[in-house]
């Protein structure tokens, strides 16, 4: 092991090079009986071991009843797991099916049930368990967006954290629309919290959690840098997220099939000279004592990739090295573990080898035989690669034939590798649980320029209004408070208006009536009996007018179950035809931005054009800049916070869309504040 002097890079392009046939012949002679001598001289396996974590919290978030897996894992109900959450409101999702286009082609029929409920948290949420021993525990996350009609969880962003450590932060599933899967090996004291953090005006979710022990025996105190040296020691103290776990020349592997109920995956997608692999399997390996199936399972050790006689024999290339290469992120160190166990010598000390990472020695002239102490013995071996050897966003794991060997050769029998915490005791980023920034003090600058500059333009926008304020027509105290609110913007050769970031593809449903409504079988928006909003508004009251614009009159509602609505209700004099309405629902149901305000549902009953919009409660902007209406005036921090959010919703309006859109009206009466000052608009 050592620095620069030992990197050396693959040949993965074979040289104009031959032999003789009869050469040819003869190491495929020895490979034939390499191959079938050990295959009749190898005892028969040992029986499996078992393990029964000495804590164990599975938990199927938003199920009303247990659910039981094909590996015989049970995961407890929401109901049953209330003890260890502690949440404002208990918010739930739910769905009777998922499309198997969201799981990837490794992810497990039998794991689906997982993905169909979940939990939501509009606030600072927390699970605590009690640990009878503490250390390492396997933490694992289920991610999938269900439908809510209340709640968008594509455009969710939140952090989770444990007491020291954070796990995820500003994380989003986004509109990719696949399930995701989260892994982490962390330390967990007699009382564990994770906590899950929304943004500011965002929320939060999760559809299953898994709290396990592990085994002692399966994480290493130390292990060698590559490629400065010397020994990291105090792994333990980290935390660690599994990037990536790989079965080397065999099947995936799932839950079931290993006692720790890990997953592993094949190496063909990351193996970058497939020509000069060959993938080897038995049915049996020889146990030893000093490891254990916590460690891998047998049908790790029982399949490797090893260097193919034929692709040697065709370039006689001295530096032809078995390569993968898998994508991580940069920043970090990362704990290797590799699998050994030779399952193709004839007899013992015949197969020497080297060992690279990154191009960097890691192990020369490694002897499996003497290592693992026997042919067909299960052997591993633990590097950390240090931040800085980490280039390209990329880690090569490369094994070859060594100068100490006889005929060339090499193999491989599994891979893991993890993501090792920061210095900010974070996985993802430089924040630490706190919230505090760890960077450089170089991108602090970054960062404290870049929000002069927000509160430069901040400041500009605010000016422009102020010049806008003095010219305001003589009759603009005639428009109340929602009098123009979700004015019309610019897309194509459509006018619409624009939604939030909650939800407004709503499960649809029937009128009273019995018969469909216009949307009803397009998931466009909760449809709205008419009988439904004269209940709300009392029959319309104009006591219950709280703004009037080109399209109609505004309304403040409450639906049944106490949620106040705006709803806006279009006149029969509006230039607005029943055709610009159906492609203004249309329009609205393709956008979501947390500052833009959510469109909760229509009415199109009896050639009614109703929008009901959720309300907010703070009115426009504009009534809070000059004291109007005895509110109160809005601080200057507040004002900047505002307008920055007013910039995000139309900054998401010009790119974020799926077609560029351009608002026509952006002013104070178009920005409006909910209960805690939150802008949208427009």
């Amino acid at each position: 092991m050592g620095g620069g002097d030992h990197r050396r890079r693959p040949s993965l392009m074979p040289p104009n090079n031959s032999i003789s046939s009869l050469s040819f012949l003869f190491i495929i002679s020895i490979y034939l009986i390499s191959n079938h001598a050990y295959a009749v001289s190898a005892p028969p396996p040992s029986p499996s071991a078992s393990y029964e974590p000495s804590d164990n919290y599975l938990i199927d978030c938003g199920s009303s009843m247990e659910t039981k897996l094909d590996d015989e894992r049970v995961f407890m109900s929401d109901s049953e797991s209330t003890t260890y959450l502690s949440t404002k409101q208990n918010i739930m999702a739910s769905v009777d099916s998922i499309p198997s286009t969201v799981f990837s082609d490794h992810m497990f029929s039998s794991m689906t049930d997982l993905y169909k409920t979940a939990r939501v948290f509009n606030d600072v949420s927390k699970y605590t368990f009690s640990i009878s021993k503490p250390g390492k525990h396997w933490v694992r996350f289920y991610f999938y967006p269900l439908h809510h009609p209340l709640y968008d969880l594509k455009t969710s962003v939140f952090t989770v954290h444990t007491q020291k450590f954070v796990l995820l932060h500003d994380f989003s599933t986004g509109d990719d629309s696949k399930v995701v899967f989260k892994e982490y090996l962390v330390n967990a004291a007699q009382h564990f919290s994770l906590v899950f953090e929304p943004e500011k005006g965002s929320f939060a979710f999760i559809n299953t959690v898994e709290i396990a022990a592990v085994p002692d025996e399966v994480f290493s105190y130390s292990a060698p840098v590559v490629p400065q040296g010397g020994t990291v020691n105090g792994l333990r103290n980290y935390a660690l997220e599994v990037s990536y776990r790989l079965n080397m020349g065999g099947p995936t592997l799932s839950p079931k099939n290993d006692t720790l109920a890990r997953t592993w995956l094949p190496d063909e997608p990351y193996n970058v000279f497939p020509q000069g692999a060959q993938a080897v399997k038995v049915t049996f390996i020889r146990p030893d004592k000093r490891i254990t199936r916590f460690i891998a399972p047998d049908s790790v050790y029982e399949t490797a990739q090893r260097m193919t006689p034929e692709a040697y024999a065709q370039t006689m290339e001295p530096n032809l090295n078995l390569t993968w290469k898998v994508n991580v992120d940069a920043g970090y160190s990362y704990l290797i573990r590799m699998h050994f166990c030779d399952i193709v010598s004839k007899s013992p000390n015949d197969l020497y080898f080297n060992v690279y990472i990154n191009s960097f020695m890691a192990v020369s002239n490694l002897d499996l035989t003497s290592a693992a102490g026997g042919l067909a013995t299960p052997y591993h071996m633990d590097f950390v690669l240090d931040a800085s050897a980490v280039t390209n966003n990329s880690i090569l794991i490369q094994v070859g034939p060594s100068s100490n060997g006889g005929l060339p050769d090499a193999i491989l029998n599994g891979l893991a590798i993890m993501k090792l915490s920061n210095f900010a005791d974070s996985l993802d980023g430089l924040y630490a649980v706190d919230g505090s920034y760890k960077g450089k003090p170089v991108k602090l600058k970054v960062v404290a320029i870049a929000g002069l500059c927000m509160a430069f333009f901040a400041m500009f926008f605010l000016g422009i209004v102020c010049i806008r304020w003095r010219k305001r027509p003589c009759d603009w105290q005639k428009q109340t408070s929602f009098s123009s609110w979700l004015l019309p913007i610019h897309g194509g050769n459509s006018n619409f208006l624009s939604i939030s970031r909650k939800s407004s593809i709503f499960g649809s449903r029937k009128s009273k009536s019995g018969h469909p409504s216009l949307y009803a079988t397009q998931g466009l928006g909760w449809s709205f009996t008419l009988a439904e909003l004269h209940t709300a508004t009392h029959n319309f009251d104009e006591k219950t007018v709280v703004g009037v614009g080109g399209f109609g009159k505004v309304y403040l509602g409450t639906l049944e179950d106490g949620t106040k609505v705006a709803i806006k209700q279009g006149n029969q004099g509006s230039e607005q035809g029943i055709d610009e309405f159906n492609t203004k629902i249309q329009m609205l149901s393709k956008l979501r931005h947390r500052h833009l305000v959510s469109l909760i549902g229509f009415c199109d009953e009896e050639s009614e054009m109703i929008l009901v919009y959720e309300y907010m409660e703070n009115g426009p902007l504009r009534d809070h800049l000059y004291g109007s209406n005895d509110k109160p005036t809005l601080s200057w921090k507040q004002r900047l916070d505002i307008c920055i959010g007013a910039a995000r919703g139309l900054h998401y309006l010009h790119t974020g869309a799926a077609q560029g859109i351009i608002h026509r009206d952006a002013k104070t009466t178009n920005i409006l504040l909910d209960d805690n000052f939150f802008s949208q608009g427009f």
